[in-house]
């Protein structure tokens, strides 16, 4: 039962994270600490209730699930500006 608890976890963590990664430079150093801000409590809880090593690949998964849902919610909540089609061509 916990292990699924610990999914939902990696996967609600990783919303907000992915958000607020969508506001950086991709590379910079906010965008890989938003990337792997989840990853200590994670293994905390996984190696403290004893939880298999098999399990390490699907909370990746979930983890960057979570991450790719949160950039989606970003990219809908704050759209880039549509550029205007007349601009370039005076």
């Amino acid at each position: 039962m916990f292990i699924a608890f610990l999914f939902a976890i990696a996967f609600s963590l990783n919303i907000p994270l992915g958000y607020l990664r969508e506001n950086h430079k991709k590379f910079s150093v906010m965008w890989f600490i938003y990337i792997h801000a989840s990853i200590p409590l994670i293994i905390y809880l996984r190696i403290s209730h004893d939880v298999n090593p098999w399990c390490i690949p699907f909370l990746i998964a979930t983890a960057i699930a979570g991450q790719i849902v949160g950039a989606k919610l970003h990219a809908r909540r704050d759209p880039k500006p549509a550029r205007d089609s007349s601009e370039g061509s005076q």
